[in-house]
């Protein structure tokens, strides 16, 4: 293997690489009749279906970070088109008036300070954004000009033009977008989701779609997913929807080799591992 490993059968293993996103039940079957497994690379940032596997007896690593630099494009790219109406304009067939708001100088929220939040800073440079980020870590970002501890994610919602949701799922982000939050958004704001869908109420989101509570919604990610073919989000002009392609298999493939190479090499000279998860955090 290119990061220096050997391919053995299971039972002589000291690190299990799983490939698939799902089936944590098979997982936990290798995991019991294996017991010298040491470590487990996992293949996405989100380990959900995981979590309750993950031990501190065992080192757990994700793909967390990774995938960043597509994922932050995409967000960029929902961002514009929708600020701009991208959306409302496609729908039509019609000559329409003009609509839309410039990124350029607008305040942008990001929740979350991961390795999404920090691609998404830089590629907001050009655009001289004020930018604001929420996280657990209170501390200096190069590019963001104001950085709050995320129990005072609410404060960071009034006044920004655009609100970014990229941070990890746990049960403290679960639903924290509801129509509380919602209301607290200015009427001509955006919020792009290119993290989980559970982190919205999506029944207030469609409210607050539908009643102009906020200018509109850019989701890559939805709840439930996929998203039902007759859900009322596929109707709103103002909502823009792509199926969960922030990192496609395409450009995942070469980045998670990547990820996979290096932490084979590191756990054989016995170093740190990139991308570890912390079970206490649940990411």
């Amino acid at each position: 293997m290119a990061g220096g490993g050997h391919i053995v059968p299971v039972a002589e293993a000291e690190a299990l690489i799983w490939t698939q996103p799902r089936h944590a039940d098979k997982l936990e079957e290798v995991l019991a009749a294996n017991e010298r497994i040491a470590w487990v690379q996992l293949p996405y940032a989100g380990i959900e279906p995981f979590l309750h596997l993950v031990q501190d007896d065992r080192t757990w690593t994700c793909g967390k970070g990774i995938f960043a630099e597509p994922v932050a494009e995409l967000a960029l790219t929902l961002a514009l088109a929708g600020m701009r109406s991208l959306g409302t304009y496609m729908r039509s067939t019609t000559w329409l008036g003009e609509a839309g708001r410039n990124l350029i100088g607008s305040k942008v929220t990001i929740l979350g300070g991961g390795g999404i939040a920090c691609a998404l800073v830089r590629m907001l440079k050009p655009f001289d954004c004020h930018v604001t980020v929420v996280r657990n870590r209170v501390e200096q970002m190069e590019g963001v000009d104001e950085v709050l501890a995320a129990e005072r994610y609410v404060d960071a919602l009034a006044g920004a033009d655009l609100v970014v949701l990229a941070l990890p799922l746990t049960a403290e982000t679960e639903e924290m977008i509801s129509l509380t939050e919602l209301e607290m958004m200015e009427n001509h704001a955006w919020l792009v989701n290119i993290s989980r869908g559970k982190h919205i109420v999506t029944d207030d989101l469609v409210w607050a779609l539908q009643n102009g509570v906020i200018g509109g919604a850019a989701l890559d990610v939805t709840h439930p997913e996929p998203l039902p073919d007759d859900h009322p989000l596929w109707s709103l002009p103002n909502c823009i929807i792509t199926p969960h392609i922030g990192a496609t298999l395409e450009m995942e493939e070469p980045l998670l080799s990547e990820r996979i190479t290096t932490n084979i090499r590191l756990f054989a000279q016995g170093k740190p591992l990139h991308g570890v998860v912390y079970p206490d955090l649940g990411y």
